[in-house]
């Protein structure tokens, strides 16, 4: 198990992490989701080894190894900037691992043929890196952490260099291959749909500070503040504030939002309410579903899905809806909020949960 415990990392009086607490397990999958500058990469240099804290400490299998360097720990790592050595052929790039540790000559050759066949790179071993493109780079430098049976594997925005194919079709096998060898996997991403497919346990970053972590899906549907459902939106979360009266949220121009049932018990006033675009929709999608009337800005179609920019009482919205809309900039639109998909936040920013929710 890796330990993260009140680790502070400060660069020139400012903190780059700050008071971060993790425990990451072996077998498993964990992604940093957050923006650029969320400190997602200086977070993975702490767990390397790369860089020291400046607070805290990083155990390993309950050893501290908070001053060891990365060369003297198991670790594996690949940057959205791929790294290879460029005098070395593709295979003698996947087999640098093993030719360092001592293995055998059967097992290295195996073990690049096999990584090299899950990466596509079989037809390319015998060429330098710069007889490739960009994506073959990249995946040559996945396969040479795939060979090195690390106990952790830190990956930064890896896919990013690589075509949508590949990128799906990786998204779906990294996790098994890691999950494989017992490693804990570490994956950073600006990208919440990213996260999604990728599942296992999503750590939110904003400023330096984990916001929430615990298992992927249950982070996205029940962020613990305003700050991490932002984080986890992709397009950004509609948010607007409302007054509470009785069992209503109330909305400009009278329309009133039914308050949860779970929510029921919270008292009146001033709250943020935020909700996904998909659950913004042009046909009423339940019965109690509240229309109201917002004016399009602007539309996006994207070939299977359109993404109507609105305005409504000052805030701006983006719905998601599937197929083919178009709409003229200033139209008046009627469209959908369905409550039962509210996130509902106090004046601090802190999600209103039932006794129930938050036990759960």
């Amino acid at each position: 198990m890796l330990e993260l415990r009140n680790v502070t990392k400060t660069v020139g009086g400012a903190d780059h992490i700050r008071d971060v607490s993790l425990e990451l397990r072996h077998g498993t999958l964990n992604v940093l989701l957050g923006p650029t500058l969320s400190g997602k990469t200086t977070l993975m240099r702490l767990m390397a080894g790369l860089d020291v804290p400046t607070e805290g400490s990083v155990r390993f299998d309950g050893a501290d190894v908070t001053g060891v360097p990365v060369q003297r720990r198991n670790v594996a790592m690949v940057y959205q900037q791929f790294i290879n050595y460029p005098a070395m052929t593709v295979y003698e790039n996947i087999a640098s691992p093993l030719r360092v540790a001592g293995a055998a000559r059967e097992t290295i050759d195996r073990e690049v043929r096999r990584a090299a066949g899950i990466l596509r790179l079989t037809p390319f071993l015998e060429r330098t890196p710069l007889q490739l493109s960009g994506g073959q780079q990249q995946r040559t430098a996945l396969a040479r952490a795939i060979v090195k049976n690390a106990s952790l594997v830190l990956l930064d925005e890896p896919l990013a260099n690589l075509d949508y194919k590949l990128r799906e079709e990786l998204r779906a096998e990294l996790p098994r291959i890691f999950a494989e060898t017992g490693a804990i996997f570490v994956y950073a991403t600006t990208e919440p749909h990213e996260a999604l497919l990728l599942g296992g346990n999503t750590a939110t970053l904003a400023e330096g500070r984990v916001t929430q972590y615990g298992p992927t899906i249950e982070v996205f549907r029940d962020p613990v503040d305003l700050v991490t459902a932002r984080t986890f939106a992709d397009p950004p979360l509609n948010t607007i504030v409302l007054r509470k009266e009785g069992h209503a949220f109330v909305l400009d121009g009278g329309s009133r939002l039914p308050v949860p049932a779970d929510l029921s018990g919270i008292a009146d006033g001033a709250y943020t309410i935020g909700f996904q675009p998909h659950h913004l929709s042009l046909a009423k999608p339940d019965p109690g579903a509240v229309p109201i009337r917002a004016v399009v800005s602007v539309t996006e179609v994207t070939g299977s899905e359109s993404f109507v920019h609105l305005s409504f009482a000052g805030e701006r919205w983006v719905m998601l809806t599937p197929g083919v809309k178009l709409f003229e900039p200033e139209e008046s639109l009627e469209v959908f909020i369905d409550p039962r998909h509210l996130l509902v936040f106090d004046g601090s920013g802190r999600a209103v949960r039932s006794a129930a929710r938050a036990a759960a």
